[in-house]
This record gives structure tokens, C-alpha cells and sequence, in this order.
């Protein structure tokens, strides 16, 4: 019961008419044929017996027929959503994935690049939104960054450390060691802001 209650949850408005249209007539044919008739015609259905069964079977018929058809419906529907966020993950997965390659390839060309600034995803995003989101995701609660006041010595001392905006991105967006994804938290354009924020300020 409780999973057929879900499925007409999950119906259009249409549907549900259809439905009860079509069942609420079913309903009260049965009514009828259990109650008023008998007590009105106590033979019911006698030499109507054949009718009376073809118009059972139609009833029925009309039924499973409004089941089928509103049901593939519904199914219909409620599968596009997921393709299309099928279709939506996938481009950023590609991306994340050809990002990894590409900090790869430059850790095996030069170890200095890999650890300090001089990304090529400079001058991307917005270094003064990302201060404001760098300090409402808490990253200076672990980590130091003059420019935002930030003194954290759980993680790396970003000062230091000078990190590039790629790598940065990729930190928060990945995660590593003791921190956390931010990708699920943050949004794309506030993981390029924060990304622009830490690079600048720590080159600078």
C-alpha cells in the first residue's frame, strides 16, 4: 500500500483526474451492481446475466488500460531529470579530470612550479568576493593568510606555501590530507573566487 501511494504521489495533476475518473466509475459500478440493483430487482441480473458480464469486463478493461497508459507516463517523466543530470555531471567530471592531468604534467616538468605560484588559471574568478568566502567557508581557522587575517596552523601557512590558482581550485575542490571537498559546499564560481583570492594574496 505504502508503495502504491507513492506512485500516485508522483502523478501529474492530469493523471490523478484520469485516474480517479475512471476508478471512481469502476467504484460505482460495483456499488450498484452489490446494492441498488439486487434490492430493486431481487432476479438481477437475470436473462441480463451476458451484459452484465461484458460490461464487468469492460470496466475492468478501462481500468488497467488508464494504469498502463498514466503510469508509462509518469515513468516518462520522472526519468528525464535524471539524464539530464546525468548529461550535466559527466562535462564536470571530464573537466576535474583533465584539470588532474594537466598539474601532473606540470609537477614532472618543474618541481618549483608545482609548489608556488605562477598558475595559468590566474586572473580567473574574483579575488575581493573570494576574501568574503574565505572567510564564511572558515579556511582561516586552519589555515594563515595575512590578507585575510587568518592565523589557522592546522594546514599549510598559505603565505609560504604560494599556492597557484589552479592548484588552489584543485585543493578545494578535491580535498587532501586533512581537508575536506568544498566542491559540493561552494559553487563553481565561489571556488574561483576563493581560488583567485588565496593565489593573489599569497604571491603578492
Amino acid at each position: 500500500m505504502l508503495g502504491v501511494a507513492f506512485v500516485v504521489a508522483g502523478l501529474s495533476t492530469g493523471n490523478k483526474i484520469g485516474l480517479a475518473v475512471v476508478g471512481g466509475a469502476f467504484i460505482l459500478f460495483a456499488l450498484l451492481s452489490s446494492f441498488v440493483f439486487p434490492a430493486r430487482y431481487p432476479d438481477f441480473p437475470g436473462k441480463h446475466v451476458g451484459w452484465y458480464v461484458v460490461a464487468g469486463i469492460c470496466f475492468f478493461l478501462a481500468m488497467i488500460t488508464a494504469v498502463l497508459v498514466f503510469g508509462r507516463e509518469s515513468t516518462t517523466e520522472s526519468e528525464s531529470p535524471t539524464k539530464t543530470e546525468a548529461a550535466q555531471t559527466t562535462p564536470g567530471q571530464t573537466t576535474t579530470a583533465e584539470t588532474t592531468t594537466g598539474q601532473t604534467t606540470t609537477a614532472g616538468t618543474s618541481t618549483e612550479d608545482s609548489g608556488a605560484g605562477g598558475g595559468g588559471g590566474e586572473g580567473q574568478g574574483d579575488a575581493a568576493a573570494g576574501k568574503a568566502v574565505f572567510a564564511s567557508a572558515g579556511c582561516g581557522g586552519c589555515h594563515t593568510l595575512d590578507a585575510a587575517k587568518a592565523s589557522g596552523n592546522v594546514g599549510p601557512n598559505l603565505d609560504q606555501l604560494k599556492p597557484s590558482f589552479d592548484r588552489v581550485e584543485h585543493q578545494v575542490e578535491v580535498g587532501g590530507g586533512a581537508m575536506p571537498s568544498f566542491k559540493g559546499a561552494l559553487s563553481e564560481k565561489q571556488i574561483e573566487d576563493v581560488s583567485a583570492f588565496v593565489s593573489s594574496s599569497a604571491s603578492g
